[in-house]
């Protein structure tokens, strides 16, 4: 099973140009998965039976992880399975029948505009790294973009003429995405002060750097964002996918149309998008209820 595995993650990285984070998650399930059919002595992979599998299953329940956690990695082994009989390294694959388990939908933590706003005002601009904290979760709030997304933006990543940038998402494709006059504003800034003092005579493409100079990192951007989501006084549950969420959420609630938002956050299924039309009636829902005299 290891070289079926390490064949499937090559074709993963090589033909279908999965991301780091997507291969690390893969890789993290499907391992686990490996090391239990080892345990249970199911060293090749046609070997597994549909109850290998939900043996699998109880234990990572029994474990503590979460019904999306588990469902995440009975997809990987959907995946890797479905790759084996492609491929003719299976003829039949033992999670055909199994369905992954309900999971109950959670809707995403979303700010209020005057949240957002009281956030987005906390870095005081004094100092290079205020100066780009400043232009990160301005441009996070702009564009919706994710973790990954936004830290690995380059110099040419702005287009400065016509005010949008140019994001690489999942899978390699590319979009464009607008920024409003704040971003904008505050990315130049940044461009033209504030990376100047981080560069440190160091050569980089990419835009945000760290304090040595360097790639600023996923950690230092969850960080960055708990930092001055507890200066702004708001719930500890701000994290930077919460930017991605209020953008989507704030667009729709402003009128913009469900198919221009899958767009600009990169979605490749409308249904993905559709979560974001739930929050906006769950917040009508709340309005009626407090204000309505018969609710």
């Amino acid at each position: 099973m290891k070289e079926l595995l390490e064949t499937y993650f090559n074709y993963l990285a090589v033909e279908k140009r999965a991301s780091r984070h997507t291969l690390e998650a893969y890789s993290r399930d499907l391992l686990c998965f490996s090391l239990f059919m080892a345990g249970r002595e199911r060293e090749g992979a046609e070997t597994v039976t549909p109850e290998d599998v939900m043996a699998f299953i109880s234990d990572l329940r029994g474990g503590g992880l979460s019904a999306n956690s588990v469902n995440r990695s009975l997809a990987a082994i959907c995946g890797f399975y479905k790759f084996l009989l492609k491929q003719g390294y299976a003829v039949v694959s033992p999670v055909d029948r199994l369905v992954q388990g309900k999971t109950w939908m959670r809707l995403p933590d979303v700010l209020s505009p005057q949240d957002m706003n009281r956030l987005l005002a906390q870095p005081d601009l004094s100092h290079p790294a205020f100066i780009r904290d400043a232009a990160i979760l301005e441009l996070m709030y702009a564009a919706g973009l994710r973790v990954s997304e936004l830290v690995n933006l380059t110099m040419n990543s702005i287009n400065w003429q016509a005010g949008y940038v140019v994001v690489m998402g999942k899978g390699r494709k590319e979009r464009i995405v607008p920024v409003g006059r704040p971003s904008y504003d505050l990315l130049r800034r940044y461009v033209e002060e504030g990376r100047n003092g981080l560069i440190k005579g160091k050569s980089t493409n990419f835009l945000f750097l760290n304090k040595s100079g360097r790639l600023f990192s996923r950690q230092g951007l969850w960080k960055l964002v708990k930092k001055y989501a507890r200066l702004a006084g708001l719930d500890d549950n701000v994290h930077p996918h919460t930017f991605r969420h209020t953008f989507a959420t704030h667009l729709l609630e402003g009128g913009a149309d469900l198919r221009a938002v899958q767009v600009m956050l990169g979605h490749a299924d409308i249904s993905t998008t559709q979560i974001y039309t739930h929050v906006t009636r769950e917040r009508l829902k709340a309005v009626h209820k407090k204000y309505h005299p018969r609710s």
